[in-house]
């Protein structure tokens, strides 16, 4: 026997409402789930597990690094200095005792007899010298030449240094500054620095970073090799 038609109609309507129940019923006991992102475990070397080399570190452009010492050498042990006649060999000092003699005397003449008691006249200018005395006073602020005394004097009373030992080159340098980084100077030794040079002097030589003022140098055998200035 049909369905009466308004029995139909009733049906449908409940059936429309009751499916949209279900789906929301059904979407409520979904299971939720979340994605873990899992750190991967820690390798005894680089990226992949390739060993790194542990003095090489990554820098941050990822470039590796390479060590300091490996470019720039380490550095030297520092200059054994001295005053005085301490550690001079007897040549050494028998010809610093004679220019300081004639210096404080300011006896040219006995300085002539120093310089030329040489095989080989010793190194005043690193121009072209004639008469060696004339070449000292011309380098002189005063007329008579005293002040190139004075700055020998000075030169040889500052603390030296033994160099190029067992060489051809090997010397007994006056001041120390000529052969020590004047950027790894203590203060004490700034100091000493300023009696010889004046801030304008030491302002050009910073520039270079190398003493460029008056120097004397003798060889053991107590040979004068310069007194000299500049580069």
């Amino acid at each position: 026997m049909p369905l009466p038609r308004t029995l139909l109609v009733g049906l449908a309507s409940c059936a429309l409402i009751a499916a949209p129940a279900a789906a929301h019923a059904a979407q409520d006991t979904r299971v939720q789930t979340e994605r873990i992102q899992l750190d991967p475990p820690e390798m005894p070397g680089g990226a992949g597990g390739i060993p790194v080399d542990p003095d090489l570190a990554a820098s941050p452009d990822g470039a590796a690094d390479v060590p300091s010492d490996a470019v720039r050498p380490a550095p030297g042990p520092a200059p054994d200095i001295r005053y005085g006649e301490a550690g001079l060999p007897k040549p050494v000092a028998r010809t610093r005792a004679q220019l300081l003699e004639a210096a404080h005397a300011g006896d040219f003449d006995r300085l002539r007899m120093v310089l030329e008691g040489n095989e080989m006249m010793p190194t005043l200018t690193f121009a072209e010298m004639g008469d060696p005395i004339e070449t000292l006073k011309a380098a002189a602020g005063d007329d008579d030449g005293y002040e190139i005394l004075a700055i020998l004097i000075e030169v040889l009373e500052a603390g030296y240094v033994h160099a190029d030992v067992g060489t051809a080159q090997e010397m007994y340098i006056w001041p120390y500054f000529a052969r020590t980084p004047l950027d790894t100077l203590t203060a004490e030794q700034k100091v000493e620095l300023y009696q010889l040079v004046t801030a304008g002097d030491m302002a050009e030589m910073d520039i270079t970073g190398t003493w460029t003022f008056y120097r004397v140098g003798i060889g053991p055998d107590g040979t004068l090799h310069y007194f000299v200035a500049g580069d």
